[in-house]
């Protein structure tokens, strides 16, 4: 974080002043204390328990919403007040209609400044109760502004005629029609829908299967595009057959609502077909899908209505389930028996989407808060919702921030031809990308001009070919960009929102390529997360160097969570053996990060992530299942950490350094953990292993208590066997230092291409040298904090702790204490930037 202006006048008034206070000598100015951030015991609520925003939510965006919990909503409404005036008596003030659901959208620009909201209950006959507290809120400057129009702006365009739910294509219909043929995907979508027209559906749907529905569902969308772009009958006479089985053998409400994807994928077995075929359906036949339509439409209202604003992030609604249930009020809001529940069912996801998404409203990176093995189950959604939104508003919902940043976040969290950058359920599972997010990289650069999104969509240009999901949109929607890779990409990306930091040696020759990814995150683990904070992993030329261990088979069962999810399957720490909850208050921050030519580093404070066990009924009955306790035996408990801040460092081109702090109020074993696929070379301190890609990665440990190095190839719980599937066992080091309040360790780590040697590392009493890098260190809590490297070379400096810097001969005096300072040249030119605890945005209460 770059320091204030303020801050700066400041520090010069007072260096000014000790330097002339005294008239016979200068005295050297002292560095200033950084401002201390108040710590809750979570930044992040998985249910909202308080309103938002407050004076302690700096916002995302601009404007923001105004959300009320749930459980703060007693009457059947709720009406909202905004004003800049606290009394609400200005003229100005606005006050909103009745709200069924606990948010409002103020849908115009909010000037810099304070602002105030209050909310009330109002029952269902009107009769209104008291308003809430004045709730005040900050607006800044630097905002970010996105705006989008008011609901009536959208239910003024909404489409008249059939079909409707890709209306956004149409204008382009015609054309695509005509050339359909000569498209480089024609066959291959003309071979799903001939494949589609030979199944037995009825074999699928009865007796319910939740499989078999998913599979029905699939290929109605398959035969839904041939048709569109072809107009080939055959496939619009086996929509209506499926369309026929569904409303000819209705299904019970046990089977209807047995699990709620299964009730997307029969509405949208119906809704596609209704779509095409709305005014050739018989009346009955019409009036019954139209009534089952409605039970699946309003079951789901009124279970989500209230509560998906305030939820964190609710993986099944925001993957499919919004937009099918959103897709069936677009067809029927203008029905005559059911249009007011309809509108209001519009209004909701209208409205939700503008609060929460596209990436659950606190998120502007471009980057998955889930991790990168899930983004592509979000891919159809994420692409649909603002296509359409933008066709019917004319407001383009695209320059959204998140999409915006989307196109580089692509490329730094999962390169082509590479493993992913290994955070979240699945991220180990596949060598490349798959076809959806390559789809989603060219259809941000067909709508946006991303470039980086170009070039991630023209190295993956056979996968985009492949995906299904976005194959109507890329044959009717003409498009061409570039690919070539943004000259100034930097080696460093930093997702402040959601607290993941991604290092690249060599983007574009990917070959050589050495990529750091560390995790530190606010929003801690759950869901598709993992209990990893102030974790990385390392790859070259694509492969695994270094990575989180185990496999992801099923979201909760014993190996998955003893072995995989468990702090213990990370490279991070464990103290006495235990890990982080598997909890939202197990949360860690990346604090500083910057990057030169020569030098990239990020800093990462888990110490709040060792927070004890998770109290969130989901994990605790996955635990039950799995007859697993929250206890130290299987590693969860409490622990006496009160320090665990870790900094990650390349040193260009291929050496990587690992700085940790750790400290605790009482003696601990603090067990340092490494995952590798090939068996460690350990020799004293040194511990080398070997890449799938015939590299080897050398590793120097110093630390100034006896360490103790050991590695086995067992898991706690081994995977469950999967008939003609392999697990092999994984490698899994351990440094030990036992009975210890205090430790430090420093790890280098040098990675080699094939045949190449590693460079001697000589220590000597905190100095360090290693080829042209020297660097300074206190490994005695005794001392300091101090980090000082030094490119013996090119000039390039970090320096980490409270001492002044000499610079090119010339002193520098530290700003503040224990900052990190990095002198590296910057698009050519070597700059200063010092660098203090960046203030974490939080979504949570006032603290």
């Amino acid at each position: 974080m770059m320091m204030k202006i303020v801050e700066n006048v400041f520090w010069i008034i007072g260096a000014f002043f000790v330097m002339t206070s005294c008239s016979d000598k200068t005295e050297i100015p002292l560095p200033m204390e950084p401002q201390k951030q108040d710590i809750p015991d979570a930044w992040h609520d998985k249910t909202r328990t308080q309103p938002y925003p407050k004076m302690s939510n700096e916002l995302y965006i601009n404007p923001s919403p105004l959300i009320v919990p749930q459980e703060m909503k007693k009457g059947e409404f709720l009406q909202f007040q905004l004003s800049q005036d606290d009394s609400f008596g200005n003229e100005n003030t606005i006050t909103s209609e009745l709200q069924r659901w606990c948010m409002y959208n103020p849908h115009f620009s909010l000037s810099p400044g304070k602002w105030f909201w209050r909310y009330r209950n109002v029952c269902a006959d009107q009769n209104y109760g008291e308003w809430s507290e004045s709730i005040p809120f900050e607006v800044k400057d630097d905002t970010p502004v996105f705006l989008t129009p008011v609901f009536e702006t959208f239910k003024s365009n909404l489409p008249k005629q059939f079909p409707r739910l890709y209306c956004f294509l149409s204008p382009y219909m015609s054309d695509a029609r005509a050339k359909v043929t000569s498209h480089p995907e024609f066959k291959a979508l003309v071979s799903r829908a001939k494949s589609a027209l030979d199944i037995d559906y009825s074999s699928l749907m009865f007796p319910f299967s939740e499989l078999g529905l998913e599979t029905v569902a699939m290929n109605v969308e398959y035969l839904y595009q041939a048709y569109m772009i072809t107009e080939d009958e055959q496939y619009l006479k086996k929509m209506e057959e499926i369309f026929m089985l569904f409303i000819d053998n209705p299904y019970s409400d046990s089977d209807l609502f047995k699990d709620n994807f299964s009730s997307t994928n029969i509405a949208y077995g119906i809704l596609a077909p209704y779509d095409l075929l709305y005014d050739k359906l018989p009346t009955d036949k019409k009036s019954i899908a139209d009534e089952l339509l409605y039970r699946i439409a309003e079951y789901y209202f009124r279970m989500y209505c209230g509560m998906q604003e305030n939820h964190i992030f609710d993986n099944h609604f925001w993957q499919k389930n919004m937009r099918v249930l959103f897709q069936i009020a677009l067809c029927m809001y203008d029905n005559p028996s059911y249009a007011d529940i309809m509108l209001e069912m519009l209004e909701y996801y209208y409205e939700l989407w503008t609060a929460r998404a596209p990436a659950s409203g606190f998120n502007r990176d471009g980057a998955w808060i889930n991790g990168t093995g899930y983004f592509e189950a979000n891919v159809r959604t994420l692409y649909y919702m603002p296509m359409i939104l933008s066709y019917i508003t004319h407001k383009n919902f695209l320059l959204h921030p998140w999409y915006i940043n989307a196109g580089q976040s692509l490329v730094y969290s999962w390169l082509p031809d590479s493993k992913s950058a290994g955070f979240g359920d699945g991220s180990e599972k596949r060598d490349e990308p798959g076809r959806q997010r390559a789809a989603f990289a060219d259809f941000l650069a067909r709508e946006i001009g991303d470039k980086y999104a170009g070039w991630y969509a023209g190295k993956c240009s056979d996968l985009v070919k492949q995906d299904v999901d976005l194959r109507l949109y890329r044959m009717v929607r003409s498009g061409k960009y570039d690919t070539s890779l943004p000259s100034d990409a930097p080696k460093l990306k930093w997702y402040k929102d959601i607290g993941e930091v991604v290092i690249h040696s060599d983007l574009e020759y990917i070959e050589d390529n050495i990529s750091l990814s560390f995790r530190s995150s606010t929003f801690g683990s759950g869901s598709h997360t993992l209990a990893d904070q102030n974790s990385f992993n390392i790859l070259y030329g694509g492969k695994e160097v270094y990575y989180h261990s185990g496999y992801y088979l099923n979201f909760s069962d014993a190996h998955n969570l003893m072995s995989y999810r468990h702090t213990r399957a990370h490279n991070t720490i464990l103290i006495d053996g235990i890990g982080q909850p598997f909890s939202t208050k197990g949360y860690g921050m990346i604090m500083r990060a910057g990057s030169g030519n020569n030098i990239s580093y990020c800093l990462g404070d888990a110490s709040n992530a060792y927070s004890g066990i998770s109290d969130d009924e989901l994990w605790i009955n996955a635990f039950e299942k799995a007859g697993i306790s929250q206890t130290p035996e299987f590693g969860f408990g409490c622990t006496p950490l009160t320090k665990y801040r870790r900094q990650m460092l390349m040193l260009h081109p291929n050496i990587i350094l690992i700085y940790d702090e750790l400290e605790a109020s009482s003696s601990v074993k603090w067990e340092w953990l490494l995952h590798s696929k090939s068996k460690f070379n350990i020799e004293g301190s040194t511990f080398s292993s070997r890449t799938e890609n015939g590299g080897t990665a050398v590793a120097y440990m110093f630390c100034e208590h006896s360490v103790n190095i050991a590695q086995t190839d067992k898991f706690i719980v081994p995977p469950s066997t999967i008939s003609g599937s392999e697990y092999p066992n994984q490698w899994h080091l351990t440094a030990t230092v036992e009975g210890k309040p205090e430790c430090r360790f420093l790890t280098i780590v040098q990675i080699l291409d094939s045949g190449k040697s590693a460079l001697n590392v000589i220590y000597n009493n905190g100095c360090i040298e290693c080829g042209q890098w020297k660097i300074d260190v206190n490994l005695s809590c005794d001392k300091p904090e101090k980090l000082l490297i030094r490119n013996l070379i090119n000039g390039a400096i970090y320096s980490y702790g409270s001492e002044n810097l000499s610079i090119d001969g010339e002193l520098y005096y530290r700003k503040y204490s224990n900052s990190s300072i990095l002198y590296d040249k910057v698009n050519g030119i070597f700059t200063t930037d010092e660098q203090t605890d960046a203030k974490q945005i939080s979504s949570r209460i006032s603290f």
